[in-house]
């Protein structure tokens, strides 16, 4: 996955309202810029740390800028936690991830369940549905875990993909670590015990999790790396 424009470089002053963060950029000027993630950001939100920014040329914007990357002490992270959708989408596409290689169609952004929408549809002789998940929470011994925050959307999700193996067909969460320093994936059960366990429920239940690992470059962009293990204790 290619970033849309070249990214511009600059250092971190402070996070703030969830949505926003103020930058000074390379070139010293310091500038208010837009911040993709909803979750807490830890360790990816230090005052300090260098930053890559995206810039839009919309004249409807308000903040032309959008935080793309970090580099943080552990390694380099992507906090626009959407894109994880399009690197497992160019890496399925691909045939890249061998779990998820025998299908004739890939969708997104489906329609499936009460109210939710599938990532990834992959269609074939059986229907496989897709949650993607972004993790850039990254602790010692590079365990990446998920969520950051406690999070009833994202166990509404693990129920929504246990009904669809109970109807018989394929339900996978897919946890893409979108930090370079994660080598192994689980659920944050300090910060949200709920999701960890439904997490085991929905794993016993047949709900497959697979995780994956990214390279990261503020030049060429953001590409599948390798498989990566999925922890349930």
């Amino acid at each position: 996955m290619e970033f849309a424009s070249d990214l511009v470089r600059g250092t971190l002053i402070k996070r703030y309202k969830r949505f926003l963060a103020d930058v000074t950029l390379d070139s010293g000027e310091t500038i208010t810029v837009h911040c993709p993630n909803t979750g807490a950001m830890t360790g990816c939100a230090e005052p300090g740390w260098p930053v890559w920014l995206s810039r839009s040329d919309s004249k409807t914007r308000k903040y032309p800028h959008t935080w793309e990357l970090v580099q943080t002490d552990m390694g380099m992270a992507c906090i626009h936690s959407a894109k994880a959708n399009s690197v497992v989408h160019e890496a399925v596409s691909a045939g890249q991830i061998a779990e998820l290689a025998e299908f004739d169609e890939l969708r997104s952004e489906v329609k499936y369940g009460e109210g939710s929408r599938a990532d990834l549809l992959l269609q074939g002789a059986t229907d496989c549905y897709v949650e993607v998940k972004s993790v850039t929470l990254c602790r010692e011994q590079g365990l990446g875990v998920f969520p950051d925050a406690v999070s009833t959307r994202a166990r509404k999700h693990l129920q929504e993909l246990q009904k669809v193996v109970e109807s018989g067909q394929r339900a996978v969460i897919f946890f893409c670590a979108f930090h370079t320093g994660v080598e192994t994936v689980g659920a944050a059960a300090d910060i949200d015990p709920a999701y960890a366990e439904s997490l085991r429920q929905a794993v016993a239940a047949g709900v497959e999790a697979l995780a994956c690992g990214v390279d990261i470059d503020p030049d060429s962009g953001i590409k599948f790396d390798r498989m990566l293990p999925v922890v349930l204790d």
